[in-house]
């Protein structure tokens, strides 16, 4: 049986180059390899693509970019001929691509950008696809979309670089402290603070504005923050909802990654009437932002009970101890059965 080319891309031009690296190497090591050949292509920090073909340990360690396992290449631009072009000394040669499968995280990956160009070409995307992977990367958008399906999100407000700071303060001042400051869009926690007083405001959003041109004040909610792994196109199914507990102020970048001081529980420790809601609201959420094949929502719940949206992963982390894989295999599927899952539904969706 001929095997299916999959595209694994990795790297890229985001902070979260790392992260994408540790994803890619669950995503590479965990692929039914009697139906699918990876094709790994590498995106560098500057931007240059390379077919790769070392080790995967490579990946973890960094080291995968070096002439000895690397050829540049691009992608045909041409719709229907799905082929990487190698741009090899003595000339061209090519690898055809049955399905590209972005393991980026965060901008100019998980932001619509790579899923523009694949489009373009015709090769089946694994993932969400241009407008809701752009949608999902922008917290203002989305927590609007969301609304309307009467979903509650927090209470927040945009800044633009350059604009006074006065709107800001004044809103920060209305909703009350502490209140978050975030990149508008960015991952991984980059650029988040937590803030107890305005004295500490314009720090915050200084930092959040090294990593994108708008910035967004959000109200604290009270309680914890859970999750919920969905899968599918038309028909979804999830995974089970996971919490994470904290003992300090919020899941940053640090914790997400070491859990030095936090802990997730899978299945989260609620009750399964509430479990049940969690996962119809997850469904909502992500047809509300146009997902496909598989996404991650992210919610807070309440000491009332209140479900509250927080962010949607398009591209969530895809190491073995990642959340999506563990929500998944809670409720019964292994990783590689999750990975073969999204490459079929990426040829439905073709």
């Amino acid at each position: 049986m001929k095997k299916t080319n999959v595209a694994v891309f990795f790297g890229g031009c985001s902070p979260e180059y790392s992260v994408s690296l540790s994803s890619a190497s669950g995503v590479i090591l965990n692929l039914d390899r009697e139906k699918y050949n990876p094709v790994l292509i590498g995106i560098t920090r500057e931007g240059s693509w390379y077919h790769y073909v070392g080790p995967v340990e490579k990946l973890l360690d960094d080291s995968w970019c070096n002439p000895s396992d690397c050829t540049p290449a691009v992608l045909s631009p041409n719709r229907g001929e799905k082929r990487l072009l190698l741009l090899k000394k003595g000339g061209i040669d090519s690898i055809c691509i049955d399905i590209a499968f972005p393991v980026l995280h965060g901008g100019n990956g998980e932001d619509g950008t790579l899923q523009g160009l694949l489009e373009l070409t015709g090769i089946p995307v694994a993932g969400c696809g241009t407008l809701s992977s752009a949608l999902g990367m922008d917290k203002d958008r989305a927590h609007r979309l969301v609304s309307l399906e009467g979903i509650r999100v927090p209470k927040h407000l945009v800044l633009n670089k350059g604009e006074d700071l006065a709107p800001a303060e004044a809103f920060a001042d209305t909703l009350g402290y502490p209140i978050y400051v975030k990149p508008v869009k960015a991952g991984s926690s980059y650029g988040i603070s937590k803030i107890s007083r305005r004295e500490l405001l314009s720090e915050a959003i200084a930092l959040a504005f090294e990593y994108d041109n708008q910035v967004l004040l959000e109200e604290t909610i009270p309680g914890f923050e859970v999750g919920c792994a969905v899968l599918g196109n038309r028909e979804l199914i999830t995974g089970e909802v996971d919490e994470i507990e904290l003992s300090g102020d919020f899941f940053d970048f640090t914790e997400k990654y070491t859990l030095k001081t936090s802990a997730i529980h899978v299945p989260a420790r609620i009750d399964g009437a509430k479990a049940a809601e969690l996962k119809e609201t997850a469904k909502i959420i992500y047809k509300a932002l146009g997902c496909r094949c598989f996404a991650r929502v992210d919610m807070f719940l309440t000491p009332t009970g209140d479900i509250v949206f927080n962010e949607i992963n398009t591209i969530p982390g895809f190491t073995e101890h990642s959340r999506y894989p563990g929500m998944m295999k809670a409720a019964g599927y292994s990783f590689g059965q999750v990975l073969s899952r999204i490459l079929d539904l990426a040829l439905e969706e073709a």
